[in-house]
């Protein structure tokens, strides 16, 4: 396990998103918009992030 973190921020509404992309964005752990949270590196993280990309804003 990497110790890298990948910051994450929502910046558009889950609203008219389809129900598994709703629940990726809360299995993140983002709340609301330009809610922020610093999650650990891992490919299971990877692709939530990228199954939802167009919501999410991500810095390495």
């Amino acid at each position: 396990m990497s110790d890298k973190k990948i910051k994450v921020t929502l910046v558009k509404s889950v609203i008219g998103t389809k129900q598994s992309h709703r629940a990726t964005v809360r299995g993140l752990g983002l709340r609301r918009l330009n809610h922020s949270v610093e999650l650990a590196d891992s490919p299971e993280v990877r692709g939530m992030i990228n199954k939802v990309s167009y919501l999410l804003k991500c810095e390495g």
